[in-house]
């Protein structure tokens, strides 16, 4: 199933953490928080402005983000745990940097 999100909302997949801490202590479920790192699955075309005309958003499809803790609408798509949010509720792309020579 393909699902595209309506204006200025973003369809978002959590990325889960790892299971251990730094010491090697083992979370169990029940302790673990909701990750706020996910990856943008799917956007929507933009919002228009006063004047009208279509303006579009800034993440695209595959970006890495940051969103509150709260944010977004828990949606079920095929199996998967999704999220649906508006885009005002991401806090920030992750961009990760390549190294500057590979060995």
């Amino acid at each position: 199933m393909q699902f595209r999100p309506l204006h200025d909302r973003v369809l978002v997949r959590r990325i889960e953490q790892n299971e251990k801490t730094a010491g090697g202590i083992i979370i169990p479920d029940t302790a673990k928080e909701k990750p706020q790192e996910g990856e943008v699955i799917s956007v929507g075309a933009g919002i228009r402005d006063e004047a009208g005309k279509l303006q579009p958003l800034d993440v695209k499809a595959g970006d890495r983000i940051l969103f509150g803790k709260w944010s977004g609408t828990e949606v079920k798509l095929d199996g998967q745990d999704l999220l649906i949010m508006k885009e005002s509720d991401i806090l920030g792309i992750i961009t990760v940097k390549k190294s500057a020579k590979a060995a």
